[in-house]
């Protein structure tokens, strides 16, 4: 995500180190290509405006111009007034009611319905206790679609049908939850292909029958600033309390992301950086500053480990690592772990200065991980325990068994035995591994 966006300020940062000593003329031509670096990645105008004077004022302050590093100086400020941009702090999310009611609306097409599936996922893992609610009695196969997500995620739907009047639909909801225990109301509510009055009033109805303690508008980042548009004028009519941002990760520019905080004083709340139920991120402003910079984002990546790595299987690798005995089948185990957390290129693009072609990880990375795979479940069980009895006649066997080569082969068990000893050393270095090392 924020590919594009990311790769010009690496630039504009690179010609600033570029300079032996940093003077105003220098700020004043970053701040120029700053500027059009927003411009083409389709943030407002007036937010790049506001952005660059900020930015500008402080980077020819003194402090900056006579500093050791006034590059990392500009770098620094730039990170400052990006998570400012984005919002500062992570908003928080309340779930105070009893039950708790979350509304979430948008236009159609930008993941309404498949966003009250993810939350759903995601509120779960909290300990809570979630009820669907079809409210789109509109779009065809609405209803459908959010039964066929709650059956996938075992989370109860409460859809009495497209013939039943909307009010009736989230007054017999709340009866529901409360009638089955259910903490929180998750309702998905009808959008249209533009704004328009017969939809507001709806929204108005069931905001007025409801009080929710959540209004979620779901927004497609893809679009841009017709993503923030369509912010301001929900604004106009409907006190929304916060932002989602759906295919994040298609969005290489961020245009939409840097832009409707400002725009609309409402924070993003959330963001959904994939296809499958668990790819829903909390928003954090200074996580996603460090990604468009390049600096990473290490906290998301533990955290998506931690979601697919148990602490018990974890200490048993650690315990066999530490006698030597961390097989094929166990690094097998772990590459089927590396691909539940997400795709290749999301992955590297969480690691500090790694900079990644989209293209090449989700290719090449996936297209690798296949071949190692292949290769590992052509062996026989004792070949995976003990690789040392894999010599010239088995690497043949097992390379046309894969469809691969005997150098595909070789390099794998060259790269197994190198990174078993690496963690070997590791483990006695720390004294104790991390949890689901290496891929943690």
């Amino acid at each position: 995500m924020f590919q594009d966006l990311g790769n010009k300020f690496a630039r504009v940062f690179k010609e600033l180190r570029g300079h032996g000593k940093v003077r105003e003329s220098h700020i004043q031509a970053a701040m120029k290509e700053v500027r059009r670096a927003l411009l083409e990645a389709d943030v407002n105008y007036k937010v790049v405006k506001e952005f660059v004077g900020r930015v500008g004022e402080r980077a020819v302050g003194r402090k900056v111009l006579d500093s050791l590093s006034p590059d990392q100086q500009v770098i620094k400020i730039v990170n400052e007034e990006l998570v400012d941009l984005l919002g500062g702090t992570p908003a928080g999310f309340d779930l105070s009611g009893s039950p708790a009611t979350v509304m979430v609306c948008g236009l159609q097409g930008a993941g309404k319905t498949s966003f009250c599936a993810k939350l759903a996922v995601s509120l779960m893992k909290r300990g809570r206790k979630p009820l669907l609610v079809a409210a789109d009695v509109y779009r065809p196969a609405a209803i459908e679609q959010l039964k066929v997500l709650a059956g996938e995620i075992g989370v109860p739907v409460y859809a009495p049908g497209d013939h039943v009047p909307v009010a009736e639909i989230v007054r017999g909801a709340a009866s529901e939850a409360r009638k089955t225990l259910k903490d929180t109301i998750i309702v998905d509510t009808a959008g249209r292909l533009h704004i328009d009055r017969e939809m507001m009033d709806e929204l108005s109805t069931i905001r007025e029958i409801l009080d929710p303690e959540e209004i979620l508008l779901v927004l497609d980042s893809m679009t841009g600033q017709e993503a923030v548009s369509v912010a301001a004028e929900f604004k106009k009519e409907i006190d929304f309390s916060g932002v989602v941002l759906t295919k994040l990760d298609g969005d290489s520019r961020g245009g939409a992301a840097l832009s409707v905080r400002a725009v609309t004083g409402v924070p993003i709340k959330f963001a959904s950086v994939g296809e499958k139920a668990s790819d829903l991120e909390v928003f954090y402003p200074d996580r996603m500053a460090g990604r468009i910079l390049g600096m990473g984002d290490v906290l998301s990546l533990v955290e998506r480990a931690q979601d697919t790595i148990d602490e018990k299987e974890a200490r048993e690798l650690e315990r066999r690592i530490r006698k030597e005995s961390f097989t094929l089948e166990d690094f097998l185990d772990q590459l089927q772990r590396l691909k539940k957390m997400g795709p290749v290129d999301q992955l590297l693009g969480m690691i500090p200065g790694m900079k990644v072609d989209k293209a090449l990880a989700s290719g090449v990375g996936e297209t690798e991980m296949k071949k190692l795979e292949a290769i590992i479940r052509s062996m026989t069980p004792d070949e995976r325990r003990s690789p040392q009895l894999i010599d010239g006649s088995r690497r043949k066997r097992i390379a046309k068994g894969s469809g691969t080569n005997v150098q595909d082969v070789n390099k794998l068990l060259n790269q197994f035995q190198q990174m078993r000893k690496m963690m070997k050393r590791f483990s006695k270095l720390s004294g104790r591994m991390p949890a689901g090392f290496p891929f943690s």
